[in-house]
């Protein structure tokens, strides 16, 4: 997946540690791999299926609005052999034909530092019981904003992630069913609720998510940014963690398809930390990708990506040891410009990088100058705030009608999805790209901290470019959820 977790773009879903090395796959496999197809868009799209299926391939989806076919073989040269055919621009496998290896170590998450106990009988100040807590909301001002406007259920937040629960008592008020859908089963979209709901604790992130952008204020728990817009499930994160681009894909569609206003992508697209254009297979599911991506910006959403949580300067080559991340073998490779994360660094996005409780960028979240849009609270250990519970990561709703604590840049950009929500309850007239302007034009400028040193070991960790503007860290700075219902 990786949701923007350990390295991953998620929260904290961590793997237990790299997936060992497998020998290579025999010449034709009983196991057919996933692979993308890009094609024309439109009606030109039915010759490449029949290209497909010309060289031995199944098609599984197709997607005629922006000329992709998702494609399933067992002979591993697939991939070269569709290249050839009329109808097909590019093609790869999706997954690095890890299907076809023989199984590797299973993958565990961790998902919570700690679980906020039951619901408290009173709460001051007409907060809701567990938002003494909740450092993160003051610190975009969302607490006032809410005494103002706390969204408007026209407006809904697509949560592209393991699945909303649709039981939470925070969170069912909000929930959209009519508009959740998984996208797991080859990139099929499915609107049975067993198949877009978590299948267990283990997926807490997508319900973490989603009490942040819009836990409703009822009494109960805690309170999200945007409380009563409504919220979509769609589900992007198979229960083996990964977010394979026939997922991302069906996701991006969905929102675009289905009136949702904004998407919040707390991830990066498996099986690469970067998709390089270099090699064939990545540059057909990148551009695949991309142009889903473009489809739901076309239709005025406004998509939420974190940035992720490997301490990367995301505008340098980066050194990538850890890819692809389903199956060996991993390669030792220094990604440059024709290398990006997926969907954090194509065009149109709102990338969000994290800070902790004191307005500092969070020790493990990416950076770069021109590579951040905003951001906005993600949690940090080492950052401890004066709160009941001293805790530094951000407090949220979690499968079974709990609160937990995460950290990562997935826990920052459910607040800016939850800014994007209130602005366009309050310019319900204005386009993605007005909504966008807005965001940053009203974000409060962070300047770059001088020696930056986040694990406090002495050392420098990281460089922020820009200064006073605080660029490199911060793009235009701290999101502002009041300037989000006054202005």
């Amino acid at each position: 997946m990786r949701i923007a977790g350990p390295a991953l773009a998620l929260a904290l879903l961590l793997p237990a540690g790299l997936l060992g090395s497998a020998p290579q796959a025999p010449a034709a496999s009983a196991v057919p791999a996933h692979f993308v197809v890009v094609g024309p868009v439109g009606d030109g799209l039915a010759q490449t299926e029949e290209s497909v299926r010309a060289v031995g391939g199944t098609v599984v989806q197709s997607w005629p609005q922006i000329g992709v076919v998702v494609a399933t073989s067992a002979d591993p040269a697939f991939a070269a052999a569709v290249r050839q055919q009329p109808g097909v621009e590019q093609a790869g496998a999706s997954r690095n034909l890890a299907e076809q290896l023989p199984p590797a170590e299973s993958t565990t998450l961790e998902t919570l530092e700690g679980t906020a106990g039951g619901v408290s009988a009173s709460a001051a100040d007409g907060q809701e019981p567990l938002e003494a807590d909740q450092w993160d909301l003051p610190q975009i001002k969302a607490d006032q904003a809410s005494a103002i406007s706390q969204g408007s259920k026209d407006v809904t937040v697509g949560v592209l992630d393991f699945g909303i629960d649709p039981t939470h008592p925070d969170l069912a008020p909000n929930l959209d069913v009519s508009k959740s859908v998984s996208c797991v089963e080859e990139g099929v979209p499915n609107q049975d609720p067993e198949a877009w709901k978590p299948q267990d604790s283990t997926q807490a992130h997508g319900t973490h998510v989603s009490g942040t952008i819009a836990a409703a204020r009822n009494g109960v728990g805690v309170a999200g940014v945007a409380p009563d817009v409504s919220l979509a499930s769609v589900r992007v994160i198979d229960d083996d963690g990964f977010i394979y681009p026939e997922y991302a894909i069906c996701g991006f569609i969905w929102a675009a398809e289905h009136g949702l206003d904004a998407t919040n992508n707390s991830y990066f697209v498996d099986p690469w930390y970067l998709w390089c254009d270099s090699d064939p297979d990545q540059k057909a599911a990148a551009e695949a990708v991309r142009r889903a991506v473009a489809y739901a910006e076309g239709h005025d959403v406004v998509n939420v990506v974190s940035a992720g949580n490997s301490n990367w300067d995301l505008s340098k080559p980066i050194h990538d040891t850890n890819s692809p991340n389903n199956g060996g073998p991993t390669q030792d490779r220094q990604t440059g410009p024709n290398c990006r994360v997926l969907p954090g660094e194509l065009p149109g996005v709102v990338a969000v990088s994290a800070v902790g409780v004191n307005a500092v960028k969070s020790y493990y979240s990416n950076y770069g100058l021109g590579s951040i849009s905003v951001t906005a609270p993600g949690g940090d250990a080492r950052q401890v705030p004066e709160t009941p519970s001293a805790n530094g990561r951000v407090l949220s709703s979690v499968p079974g009608g709990g609160w937990g604590w995460m950290q990562g840049t997935s826990m920052a950009g459910p607040h800016v999805a939850g800014v994007v929500a209130l602005v366009r309850s309050t310019h319900p007239d204005w386009t993605a790209q007005q909504v966008i302007g807005s965001l940053a034009q009203n974000s409060d400028r962070l300047p770059c901290p001088e020696d930056y040193d986040g694990d406090g070991d002495g050392v420098v960790d990281a460089f922020c470019a820009g200064g006073p503007t605080g660029a490199g860290f911060y793009g235009a700075g701290l999101i502002d959820a009041l300037d989000a219902v006054t202005k």
